[in-house]
């Protein structure tokens, strides 16, 4: 991707127009629309602007003050200088997802190799104190959506975001780490020895500029671009209150799915997700294939695939008799197999396509599935 998609001045006219207090997206959208190109706002004069809906004497007292073009220049210099590609949100490799959310961002910042293009996206997240547990769901989820191939969205914090990422890199997976500061440096510093890993598969995307630096409200903010960048979010673990349960209020205010990983109710960093749960906030995620079953993605296609590479088994008279039994009585057996384990239908469905996919048990007879 080119570093620049812009013009020069346009691009500093979108910094400029980015770096103005008491302008957020939702106003300088709004403002964009209106005028037609960021550059068109500041040739435009404050009363005309006063007359866009929305738009008050407060949000624009600042808009003209030369700090904010001089601001704008430097940090386009900075962006040519260290070969970053910008994004805008009326791009076409703005993400997809992101482009939904009123107060997605602007302008985005990226470094490495991210393509987001026809791919499955999903963002995981949870408490920086990740326990033996939380590690070991995050082993278990990316192995078991790896044949799928998705992207992996986290903010490359401690604990449960580094642990996800650093298994979709070992999996080669694509990542992308949602940054709350500038591409020039990384938070936490300790982290600094994974950058290169992240950057060769996927990248950081990140809405701060370099002048920025990893404050609390920046890490509130930067919640809402993993939460908006992807088609669902998963909570692994998380305390009564926490980041991660931030970024799934900000996903459910999006129409997003929200998935979180059950726990002991004694266990303090399963309170979050538990609570997610009985507030009907979030889905129960036991496992990868309730996602893989919800979001409804690819597991016809997943199951072709692998009963294509099943044609040339010849099955004895035995298998053959229970095959066609299987296929004629799909439903019951679903049914029976549910109220034996008292289970839902769809936990059990999600169980025997895992136990497929991992080939634990033969692939299963595709009216099993169509009949729920």
């Amino acid at each position: 991707m080119k570093a620049i998609q812009h013009t020069a001045d346009e691009l500093v006219a979108i910094l400029r127009l980015q770096h103005v207090p008491n302008i957020g997206d939702i106003l300088a959208k709004k403002l964009i629309s209106h005028c037609g190109s960021p550059s068109a706002i500041f040739e435009n004069k404050k009363q005309n602007l006063l007359q866009i809906d929305g738009i008050g004497t407060h949000a624009i007292k600042h808009l003209f003050d030369l700090e904010h073009l001089e601001a704008a220049e430097s940090e386009y210099n900075y962006i040519i200088k260290n070969d970053i590609s910008c994004t805008y949100f009326l791009d076409d490799d703005y993400p997809k997802y992101l482009k939904h959310c009123i107060d997605g961002p602007i302008l985005l910042f990226q470094k490495g190799n991210i393509d987001l293009q026809h791919r499955k996206l999903i963002s995981v997240v949870g408490t920086r104190n990740i326990t033996s547990y939380g590690m070991s769901f995050c082993e278990q989820f990316i192995e078991e959506v790896a044949p799928l191939d998705p992207v992996i969205i986290s903010g490359f914090a401690y604990g449960v975001d580094i642990c996800i990422q650093r298994e979709a890199v070992k999996h080669g997976l694509q990542t992308v780490g949602c940054l709350a500061h500038g591409l020039n440096q990384i938070y936490p510093k300790v982290h600094a020895k994974y950058q290169a890993d992240v950057l060769k598969n996927g990248g950081f995307y990140t809405e701060f500029w370099s002048t920025s630096s990893p404050e609390r409200e920046n890490f509130l903010k930067r919640n809402r671009i993993i939460a908006g960048v992807s088609e669902a979010t998963v909570v692994v673990e998380s305390a009564e209150k926490g980041g991660s349960l931030v970024t799934a209020d900000i996903a459910n205010s999006y129409n997003r799915d929200v998935f979180a990983v059950p726990g002991r109710t004694t266990d303090k960093y399963s309170l979050g997700c538990n609570n997610l749960i009985k507030q009907q906030k979030a889905h129960v995620m036991t496992s990868a294939a309730d996602l893989i079953y919800l979001l409804d993605w690819d597991i016809e296609e997943k199951r072709n695939k692998t009963i294509q590479k099943q044609l040339f088994i010849e099955l004895n008279e035995v298998e053959q008799s229970i095959y066609t039994y299987l296929q004629n009585n799909g439903k019951q057996i679903l049914d029976r197999i549910a109220l034996d384990c008292k289970l839902p239908i769809y936990s059990t469905s999600s169980t025997l396509l895992t136990m497929e996919m991992k080939g634990v048990i033969r692939p299963l007879p595709g009216k099993l599935f169509e009949a729920i």
